[in-house]
Formats: C-alpha cells, structure tokens, sequence
C-alpha cells in the first residue's frame, strides 16, 4: 500500500497546529480537564448582519456554480477594500478568490514554483508555509528573526539570502505566531533591498491585518513601494477579523499573469468558494465595521493580562505582540531543568508536553514555527480560561527543578 503514496508526502508533514487541537479535543472526550489555547481562531461569534445576508443569499436561490475569482459583487467588494484600506488599486483581473488564506497561498506557490525555485521565509512563520513551498517543489530558506530583532527579518538577513534561485519572499504582518507588525520604515528598507533583484516576488499575508493594539498603524508592502506591485500578492481573508474562519474564503489582488494562473490552477481542483460564503463575504467587507474595534478591545485585554502573568513565571519571557492575538514566549529558563517525574526538558516540545501531562495546558510548541526555544499561545479565548491556563503554567514552572 506504501509505494501507492506520492513522492512528495515525504517531504511534508501535517499541520502541527491542527494536530496539536486534534489530541487536545481527543482528551478532553477522554474527560480529561484541558484547556486548548493552539486555536488560531477569534471566539467571537460571526455577527449577525453577515449571517443573515448569507441566509438572504439562500433563501434568493445563490446556490448554484459561482466563479472561481469571486462572484461580480464580491470582486467588486475586495477592489473597494484594497482600496479603501491600503490605497492599492485592482481591477478585475487582478482579483481571486479561494477557500481560505491558505489556498490563495498554495494556489500561488503551485503556479509559480518549479524545482529549486527558493522562498525566503521569515523565522518564526505560520506552520503551513514551508510545506506549501515543498509540495509545490520547491525549496524553503529559512532565514531566523529572534526577539532580539523583533521577531523580524532584518534588511542585511533578506539580501544575504536572495540569489539567483530566489523567487518569492513571504512576509506576514501581523505575524502569526508572534503578532509582530511591520513599521512603515521597516518595510521600506526591505523594499529597498527588493527593487535590486527584479526576479523576486512578494507574497504579503496580511490576514491580521485589522486585529492591531496600541493605536499601531498597518503598512503592506505594496502600499509602501508602489514599484513593487507588480510583483506583490496581497492575501487576505475574512476569517479572522470577521471571525469566520469556518467560512473559508481569502481573497488576494496580484499581477493579473498570475493570477490568471491560479485561477487555472483553482478550475482543475476546487473551482471556487462556496457561492454562500461569497455573499457573506460581501457584507463583511462592506458591512459595518465597528464590531472588529470592539473585539480589538477585547483582545487587548487579554493580551495585556496573559503578557503580564507569564513575565511573571520562572523560566518564562514574553514580548509584547502589536497585533493578531498570539503570544509567543521563550521558555528558555526551562530548558535543561526536570519535571517532578525526572524527566529532562530538552526542547520547547519538551516543555509543552510537560504542561499538557501536567496541567492539561495545549498550546503549540516553537520549533513547529521554525523558531526555538519558544511556543505559542493564542489569547482569543475568554479570560476566565486564560486567567487559570497563566496559574497552571506557573505552578508547572514552579515544581521545575
């Protein structure tokens, strides 16, 4: 039965994030007392006003087989986000739309990489990023931005990395999992580095972009340095900060050449998004946007509480993150120190099997991101559950020895 699998499975792995939530969600069935905290999902219900214009949709009979770019009015929609919100400016052609963020991102890698093609990817990175690349043949360059930078890939770090294989680099602001934002000036220095090698693409994932604290601006690349449009794709999506990540839809503007080749890719295997998550999708972008403050609010909160208890645990040093609703701590001060059952940590996985055994704490350990010896935390749960997952961990930390 092994020789019918792909070649290429080899190279990849299973999403670490989903896994993590699978064993979680498998003990707690089992009655075991866990408190999952690796979701990378707002708990906010959808709002009202999206729901009922999905329920408007079907009850009119939009049913049936829609484009894969998006439905006229939901393109409409997108062009008129991108500009409304990034000054950036799409027409048609240069829209798609896929089944979440994540297909947009595999839909480009898959249409544009060829063997030893090289994607520049910035350490700590979304999980899935690397084993995209990988399926489409490609290669992942790794390049480590630890906390001492921001959780940022530096100027110097980006063009010691391109050369004549590079061809895209991905950039996430805010950052999952850290919730690092790029500044304006930040990313006009990496753009700067960009304009000097014509062959390199951008993939900008800006799925966070509106979950922001502290009354931080957001900057995309491609609004930054209009000369790099042309060889920006900006990804973007409903699903976090209109809190419908079960509705799977992303959407991006790009040069129309490939986008014309994603949408070929797309019609040879899911053709588009359901035809009702599209018309929810256009009262989301076009709807009233003043619930996503409050959530913001919401998030802050807790951000603010979680950042200040884990500074307070041995062992454990958090950043404060700027955007999405991520922690991303280092457990360092762990590192080397045994479990009351003489067990050795060794590694962040280590560290978050301990809490998992211990405590029943599920969270996502760093080298999943590329990036140890860390792990992350999402806050978007309530704070009741995020005060008592904060006092397992220093209790957990506490009995080190």
């Amino acid at each position: 039965m092994k020789d019918i699998l792909s070649k290429r499975l080899e190279n990849i792995q299973p999403s670490l994030t989903v896994a993590i939530n699978v064993k979680a969600n498998a003990l707690r069935a089992e009655g075991r007392d866990v408190l999952v905290l690796a979701a990378g999902e707002p708990d906010f219900n959808t709002p009202k006003n999206i729901c009922e214009a999905a329920s408007k949709a079907m009850n009119e009979g939009q049913t049936r087989y829609v484009p894969g770019r998006g439905t006229p009015a939901l393109q409409q929609a997108i062009i008129n986000k991108f500009k409304r919100d990034n000054d950036l400016s799409y027409n048609l052609d240069e829209i798609m739309v896929g089944v979440g963020g994540k297909h947009i991102i595999y839909n480009v890698m898959m249409a544009t990489l060829n063997p030893n093609d090289e994607v520049i990817i910035p350490a700590p990175y979304w999980v899935s990023y690397p084993d995209i690349v990988l399926l489409a043949e490609g290669k992942p360059v790794i390049v480590p931005c630890d906390a001492k930078q921001g959780f940022k890939i530096l100027p110097q770090q980006l063009e010691q990395h391109i050369n004549q294989n590079t061809k895209w680099l991905m950039l996430n602001s805010p950052s999952n999992p850290t919730g690092a934002v790029y500044s304006y000036n930040e990313l006009k220095e990496l753009a700067e580095i960009l304009l000097k090698y014509p062959q390199v693409f951008i993939l900008s994932d800006d799925i966070y972009e509106k979950i922001l604290y502290d009354n931080i601006d957001f900057y995309t690349i491609a609004t930054v340095e209009p000369k790099l449009k042309n060889r920006t794709v900006t990804m973007n999506g409903v699903s976090k900060a209109y809190c419908m990540t079960g509705w799977r839809l992303g959407y991006c503007g790009g040069p129309e050449e490939i986008i014309k080749a994603i949408n070929k890719i797309q019609s040879q295997s899911t053709t588009s998004a359901s035809s009702i998550s599209m018309a929810a999708a256009v009262e989301a972008l076009n709807g009233n946007q003043d619930f996503i403050q409050t959530h913001n609010q919401s998030f802050k909160k807790r951000r603010d509480m979680v950042v200040e208890k884990l500074n307070k645990v041995p062992g454990i040093t958090c950043a404060n993150p700027s955007g999405a609703f991520y922690v991303y701590p280092s457990c360092k001060g762990c590192i080397g120190k045994k479990t009351p059952k003489n067990i050795t940590i060794n590694t962040d996985e280590d560290f978050m099997n301990y809490l998992l055994d211990s405590e029943g704490i599920a969270g996502v350990h760093g080298e999943a991101f590329g990036l140890s010896p860390y792990f992350r935390i999402s806050y978007a749960t309530d704070e009741n559950t995020l005060n008592e997952a904060c006092e397992r961990i220093m209790r957990a930390c506490s009995n080190l020895k």
